[in-house]
């Protein structure tokens, strides 16, 4: 229904057609001059009331705030003769992809040019369901036992008695917890903060395998996403000032960017591991506090990523998007990462408590095709939920069909090394490569200046620890980080530590 203008006429959710939505009705006479008593009859006042507190859903717990946007992949290489995965069955086929870019530590309120890792997570509409490819900027990660991600993530949120982000936690996790240390050298050095989102560069972390489902052979892959406008990134004090000056600089930079035309865009690389490699590869191949070398497994390109539509609605179609590791297709799968096993738990399990258990409805999420009728009812059912059709299992009133098979199982990794395991001097190789790349570049004094800033908000006895573990990278890091933090307390102007962690409940 509209008026002669051919406006929308504003109803109630029900649909009645509503007179006015900016007055409410009430009942006049009170001894009071001018007084009146709001109604109970009054649907609109009601709705309007009982529906404003309820209008946001709990925020996510890591990944809170983010850009998001609309693109599509096209394959550019072919990569047939050992992966059948729908993005990748011709070269020039184009895939429809949803993408969200974020900050981990901060809630949707934060800055988003904070020091922090980012989030990159894509899913890719195919036609055999969706697949979601759930990365960050960084290629390791801070650790490769999944029992500590909850406290991972404490560690670099909140302090519990102050409510404040607390120096002193953080690197108290981390000086106990060392196989991070490669992952805070990439995140204190140059890269950590993109000066654009267009800017960054985004890794699988993860090993998967990618195969054929017709004999279900497959490799061992670690993804890339390269971005064509290049990796550039802002200096601690530019980020700062833009955390002050604009919190929202990333995303709206982002949003205008796809507005006027200038898309993101990102190559699509793979490094190929054959499965008998895993068993004697210098490192734990699915540890994700490791990467695999370029020289030993060169990048191969394989398509381009394009961002160019942005959401019609925020809330619809970003903040109730929801991505997972454990959303695959024919094709591809997991390897043997405890990391990666947990994230395909805990993602759609805080999908179902944050949206609700029927979240993979949502156009924002649906797949192209999908008939789930063991999958029903619970609550904001959208769908007709399949009818009459059974929910059960092996019904001979209705057949269906079978898909096709998956994977061939993990059938050459008996021999890699025990995992998790402790930490070892193997966890210092490759920061010590990385620290000797920084000098080669002339970053060095970029990750000391990084790190003494950070290191030097936390109490003594913290920032003793600190340097202690990065004296097993090498002492040269230990000691420049040492004499930055020994002059920043000379300065006039060096706040002390704050935290409310000085007493040891240990006793």
């Amino acid at each position: 229904m509209s008026n002669s203008q051919n406006a929308p006429v504003v109803t109630l959710a029900e649909g009645r057609p509503l007179r006015d939505p900016t007055q409410s009705e009430v009942l006049y006479g009170t001894h009071v001059k001018g007084g009146a008593l709001s109604l109970l009859q009054d649907t609109a006042l009601i709705e309007t009331l009982a529906h404003f507190p309820r209008e946001r859903i709990p925020e996510r717990v890591v990944h809170a705030k983010a850009a998001g946007a609309w693109g599509e992949f096209e394959c550019t290489h072919d990569i047939t003769d050992w992966c059948t995965a729908a993005p990748f069955r011709e070269v020039g086929k184009k895939t429809e992809v949803l993408a969200r870019i974020s900050t981990v530590a901060g809630e949707r309120g934060s800055s988003d040019t904070l020091r922090d890792i980012r989030g990159f997570a894509l899913k890719f509409k195919t036609e055999e369901g969706n697949w979601d490819f759930v990365g960050n900027d960084l290629p390791v990660f801070f650790i490769r036992d999944p029992i500590k991600f909850p406290s991972l993530n404490r560690s670099h949120k909140r302090h519990p008695q102050t409510g404040v982000a607390d120096a002193s936690m953080f690197w108290d996790f981390h000086n106990n917890n060392q196989e991070g240390v490669h992952t805070l050298l990439q995140l204190f050095g140059p890269r950590g903060v993109p000066a654009s989102l267009k800017n960054v560069n985004a890794f699988g972390n993860h090993t998967f395998k990618f195969g054929k489902v017709e004999d279900g052979t497959f490799k061992y892959v670690k993804i890339h996403f390269k971005p064509t406008a290049g990796i550039k990134t802002l200096t601690d004090d530019e980020a700062v000032k833009l955390a002050g000056s604009d919190p929202d600089y990333h995303i709206k930079d982002m949003y205008n960017s796809i507005a006027k035309g200038d898309f993101p865009q990102w190559t699509m690389y793979l490094q190929v591991m054959d499965p008998k490699d895993a068993e004697n590869y210098r490192f734990n191949p699915f540890d994700i506090t490791k990467t695999w070398s370029h020289k030993d497994y060169p990048l191969q390109p394989v398509g381009k990523l394009t961002l160019n539509r942005n959401a019609d609605n925020y809330f619809a179609e970003v903040e109730q998007a929801a991505f997972s590791p454990s959303t695959l297709i024919p094709g591809i799968g997991p390897s043997p990462d405890p990391m990666l096993h947990a994230r395909m738990f805990s993602y759609p399990d805080a999908a179902r408590y944050r949206v609700g258990p029927n979240y993979q409805q949502l156009p924002c999420n649906a797949a192209k095709h999908v008939y789930a009728p063991y999958q029903r009812d619970g609550p904001m059912r959208l769908d007709g939920n399949y009818g009459a059709d059974p929910d059960y299992v092996r019904s001979t009133f209705r057949k269906v069909s079978q898909g096709p098979k998956d994977l061939e199982g993990e059938k050459w990794v008996g021999q890699v090394q025990p995992f998790p395991g402790e930490v070892t001097d193997d966890d210092f190789v490759q920061p010590r490569d990385l620290w000797e790349l920084f000098k080669k570049n002339g970053e060095d004094e970029v990750l000391i200046k990084n790190l003494s800033g950070h290191v030097g908000k936390a109490l003594p006895q913290v920032q003793k620890e600190t340097v202690a573990m990065f004296r097993k990278v090498n002492d040269e890091i230990a000691d420049r980080l040492q004499k930055a933090l020994d002059e920043k307390k000379q300065d006039p102007d060096h706040l002390p530590p704050t935290t409310t962690v000085l007493a040891d409940r240990s006793r």
